[in-house]
């Protein structure tokens, strides 16, 4: 059994928690997922079943999606919903005020990773340092935020406002809440999330845990999808005699990868018999195995 299943986290469960899950339905130990949920968070997570296991890193460094409820004028040291309220206040905040600031975390941004994070220091989670009442010095990290969109807007004592946000890998959707609120002087806080896209996986064809379960009672293995599904890669297909090579370790020349692209990318699928035996990357006119399959 190999492939990539995209699952529907409910909050309350770690991706951990997950995995075990996953383990113990489809009774195959070689499970795992592709880029932490916290507990609270809902939304796709995909999941990677034998040979899918190593193509983790690669599905992990792909874009997300998210629609996030902003609560403004409460900040809490978490920056979330689920941490330690540090300041409330009754803002006088209109609409237009967020709308004027949003195209400022558009494109490339620099955040400063939160002290509640797995961000590691000195050999330390950040979290941990924050568990014993410590805020160390962080470097910020660069991001890039693809979309930012105001999809609604809730007037009240504490305004809400729901963003549809596209970002980078590593972006902290609590922290683009958090520093809202400290550039419109109110502060503010996350107050819910909702993963809907991770990579080319998307929330609308997303498999629920109990779906999943009622699926396998049922040995209907549809929502276990092709390896080639979670790469959002350009494909390149070799021969036979060419495939036999890439697992070994051997290159291709250009002249003999069948392929449909222009050449010009670095990392691509390498595909047989519609098959994918590997990640590939181009070092000049020669293609070279970068990650073997089978």
């Amino acid at each position: 059994m190999e492939g990539i299943i995209n699952v529907l986290k409910p909050t309350g469960m770690t991706s951990s928690d997950v995995v075990v899950w996953m383990r113990r339905i489809l009774k195959i130990k070689k499970v795992g997922h592709t880029g932490t949920l916290d507990p609270g968070v809902a939304g796709v997570l995909p999941i990677c079943v034998g040979k899918g296991t190593r193509l983790a890193e690669y599905i992990t460094e792909q874009g997300k999606a998210y629609l996030a409820e902003v609560t403004f004028g409460v900040t809490t040291d978490t920056q979330d919903a689920f941490g330690k309220e540090v300041h409330q206040t009754k803002p006088d905040l209109k609409q237009s005020d967020l709308e004027r600031v949003i195209p400022n975390f558009m494109g490339k941004i620099l955040q400063i990773p939160p002290m509640y994070s797995a961000v590691r220091k000195d050999g330390k989670h950040l979290y941990e340092y924050a568990r014993q009442g410590l805020s160390i010095e962080r470097t910020p990290r660069e991001v890039f935020i693809y979309n930012l969109k105001l999809v609604k807007w809730y007037e009240g004592d504490l305004p809400r406002a729901i963003l549809d946000i596209e970002c980078s890998k590593g972006t902290y959707i609590r922290t683009i809440s958090h520093d809202l609120g400290q550039v419109l002087g109110c502060g503010a806080h996350m107050s819910n999330l909702l993963r809907v896209r991770s990579g080319p996986f998307r929330i609308t064809d997303s498999w629920t845990l109990e779906e999943i379960e009622a699926a396998v009672g049922e040995s209907n293995y549809e929502f276990l999808l092709p390896l080639t599904a979670g790469i959002d890669l350009p494909r390149v297909f070799l021969s036979s005699a060419r495939a036999s090579a890439f697992r070994h370790g051997l290159p291709t020349n250009r002249n003999l990868v069948q392929t449909p692209t222009d050449g010009h990318e670095t990392y691509v699928q390498v595909i047989e018999d519609g098959k994918l035996i590997g990640i590939g990357v181009w070092r000049g006119e020669d293609l070279f195995p970068h990650k073997v399959l089978g």
